[in-house]
């Protein structure tokens, strides 16, 4: 049986009653998929993730691929091969692709959708299968050149990597040192070594496109400092006939020169890649193209770091979502002790653990927070298809924009450290002693869960993006417009008739947590600007007070989003709750309500906490000689 437990009931109450994405399906640029094609690809791909894709989930961890030092060549493990090779049969992934590279262009609220069945069942597949959205990066930002390598990468189904972190330069890309020449041809030759490049080598595709960050060199502007002087190259692993696709059969200068061991999704290969190593290989140069102009790298790249964070927020929920609906089912069935109320008769009946208080609180939790975090993804997605129907008419959504760029960080820092975290001490512990073991999934999600937190940039990074360059930089454009929207929930208060006054509470703690966000905010940005050092108290040392802080805004921005969207949520619940439904109906639909009041009391009040220590951070920690750490 598979280990995968999918929530298609909440995916589609999401994308269709809570957030009317019936209203732009079936028109448009969507005109092919309309609200009934939705529901049976959706259908579709559940059938196929719980019974096909998830079956390789667990093979993939206890018998990883096999690295060959000597020829720098990975043999992926089969049975993980072979859901790789259903999956790319299937071609869902041309849900991503416009009509240009023979794609069936469908919303992103609804491509997300999707990918959380695929990435529930086996994170790595969908994390292999990125080939055709990087050949829309290439199509989007080349030429003519470009566009038939992109149309090739389609048709032959390679693979592709992003390829920015180097050994002395993670999250610091700037300090990047792999440099590029151009040759006579007008290709360019890639020196240097790149590091934690996921699916960097492997054997289900002909032709792996690696998409690199590297510094030409003899160009103009060539010692323009950090990310400026990056530019976006297409390197190949087999070099290939340009109008025909077909290879040569000659290798490229590129090689896997180790493949990381690690403590989680192990059958993604997480790789060493060295590009024009003279003593590796052949000796041959790694040979690629410039794709676009010069020291546009970084712009371009940023589409697929884009990209990869709500991939990244879509996994982690993901993986919640199947970890709690196994303890539900756990719970349900394990019988121990008695009702608490009966706890003294030691003749008392046993009962299943779904009975014990603590037990309710944590599976209330994992829901709570699984749901809303799944709202999140596809609130988020809403904004993207906003923007995808502006392009399509030749026009810009900037408002989208922005606000997209706003939850990008939260969808991925907040998702994953929220899953990560309530993966270990609320999934896992439902099954007690036996979530320890691998005959349950449990420890395998939580390991998996882990990398989430840390690839696409730590969650310390996604708190200093969220504010610095989402709201500062942006002048709270986006966050002013999402706050706008969230009072206008809390004051648009519906007939108390029909709700039975069920959210008033829940109402009036979400607006305290709005106050107390905004506080947070306001203290930060009052931080930044004590640290300008042209002004008369300034002193630089202040920003230290903001970067102590960023991380704590993250997740307080997190917690009052989700509460927000568990609330609108509760709201449709209650006016279905008040027609004649059938039991199973009626049953999700006050869970949806329950879920909601759960955390609105119970996260909520919380962020006052938060907004106290940020308001007395002072520099005492900073100020700690290193010798006492």
């Amino acid at each position: 049986m598979s280990h995968y437990k999918s929530n298609l009931r909440d995916i589609e109450f999401n994308l269709f009653e809570v957030f009317g994405r019936d209203d732009i399906l079936g028109r448009g640029l969507f005109d092919e998929v309309d609200a009934e094609t939705a529901r049976s690809i959706l259908a579709e791909v559940d059938r196929l993730a719980r019974e096909n894709l998830a079956a390789s989930f667990q093979d993939g961890d206890r018998n990883p691929p096999r690295y060959d030092p000597q020829a720098h060549t990975v043999t992926m493990t089969p049975s993980f091969a072979a859901s790789y090779q259903a999956f790319i049969d299937s071609q869902w992934w041309r849900l991503q692709l416009p009509s240009a590279l023979g794609g069936q262009p469908a919303p992103s609220s609804l491509v997300w959708s999707v990918a959380e069945l695929v990435l529930g069942a086996n994170p790595p597949l969908w994390m292999y299968a990125t080939g055709p959205n990087f050949a829309h990066i290439v199509h989007r930002n080349g030429n003519d050149r470009d566009k038939r390598i992109a149309q090739h990468m389609i048709d032959r189904a390679w693979a592709a990597t992003m390829v920015l972190t180097e050994p002395d330069a993670g999250s610091d890309v700037g300090a990047g040192r792999t440099r590029a020449r151009q040759q006579a041809d007008g290709s360019w030759h890639l020196e240097g070594v790149k590091r934690f490049i996921t699916s960097g080598e492997h054997d289900m595709s002909e032709n792996i496109v690696h998409l690199v960050l590297a510094r030409p060199v003899g160009v103009e502007g060539e010692g323009a400092p950090g990310t400026k002087g990056l530019s976006l190259f297409v390197v190949p692993k087999h070099h290939f006939d340009l109008e025909s696709g077909e290879l040569t059969g000659e290798r490229n200068g590129v090689y896997a020169t180790n493949v990381e061991k690690k403590m989680g999704i192990k059958v993604s290969t997480t790789c060493e890649l060295t590009f024009g190593d003279p003593a590796i290989g052949g000796g041959e140069p790694a040979k690629g193209w410039l794709l676009g102009e010069v020291h546009d790298g970084i712009a371009q790249m940023f589409q697929v770091i884009e990209n990869a964070r709500m991939l990244v927020g879509t996994k982690a929920i993901a993986t919640l979502s199947t970890g709690y609906l196994n303890a539900l089912d756990y719970a349900k069935t394990r019988v121990q002790g008695a009702d608490l109320t009966q706890a003294a008769d030691k003749r008392s009946r046993r009962v299943s653990i779904t009975h014990h208080p603590d037990v309710r609180r944590s599976l209330m939790t994992q829901k709570s927070f699984a749901e809303a975090l799944r709202a999140l993804v596809i609130y988020t997605a809403t904004w993207q298809d906003r923007v995808q129907i502006a392009e399509h008419t030749g026009e810009s959504d900037d408002l989208a924009e922005r606000v997209n760029d706003l939850l990008l960080p939260i969808v991925k820092g907040y998702g994953s450290e929220r899953s990560w975290v309530l993966l270990g001490t609320e999934s896992l512990q439902t099954f007690g002693g036996s979530g320890f073991l691998e005959d349950y999934p449990i420890e395998q999600y939580v390991r998996d869960a882990k990398i989430d937190t840390l690839y696409e940039g730590t969650t310390a990074i996604q708190g200093q993006d969220l504010f610095f360059r989402k709201i500062v930089r942006d002048q709270a454009h986006a966050l002013g417009h999402l706050t706008r929207e969230i009072e206008s929930f809390i004051e648009d208060e519906p007939d108390s008739a029909a709700s039975g006054g069920r959210l008033k509470e829940e109402r009036r703690l979400l607006a305290k947590g709005l106050e107390d966000t905004q506080a947070i905010v306001g203290t930060l940005v009052e931080q930044l600007m004590s640290a300008d050092p042209n002004t008369e108290a300034g002193d630089r040392r202040n920003i230290y007070k903001v970067g102590l802080n960023t991380s704590r805004l993250l997740m307080t921005l997190g917690d009052l989003i989700c509460s927000w969207l568990l609330l609108r949520q509760a709201e449709v619940a209650l006016g279905r709750l008040g027609g004649v439904l059938k039991l199973a109906d009626k049953s999700f639909y006050e869970g949806k309500v329950a879920a909601a009041q759960f955390f609105a009391r119970n996260v909520l009040p919380k962020i006052s906490a938060e907004r106290a220590l940020a308001e007395s951070t002072d520099l005492s920690l900073m100020d700690l000689a290193e010798e006492a750490f």
